[in-house]
């Protein structure tokens, strides 16, 4: 199965690279390979991480303070968020 990130999801994960990035040379990339082997986890095991809702999963990264949140759809995974776990909770559920 495919993940599809929602618009909104990329752009938050662009931001968090260029944030780390920022701080030190290199970071950003290392949040980037934590995320692509979230995204990769959940491709294989959509079902293993938490439901925090009816339809959606948050699987938490390792090294860094966020949460991926995404719907299993018949076809693919959606990635709706890429989220801060010190940022406003639910601020995603809209999308």
């Amino acid at each position: 199965m495919k993940c599809r990130f929602n618009s909104l999801a990329e752009q938050e994960l662009n931001e968090a690279i260029d944030f780390y990035n920022h701080q030190q040379t290199g970071l950003g990339d290392r949040f980037f390979q934590e995320i692509q082997a979230a995204v990769r986890q959940i491709t294989e095991h959509p079902n293993t991480w938490e439901k925090i809702d009816s339809k959606t999963h948050r699987f938490l990264t390792n090294r860094f303070p966020y949460g991926v949140l995404y719907r299993i759809h018949s076809d693919h995974i959606r990635i709706a968020a890429v989220s801060h776990l010190r940022r406003k909770p639910d601020y995603w559920q809209d999308r």
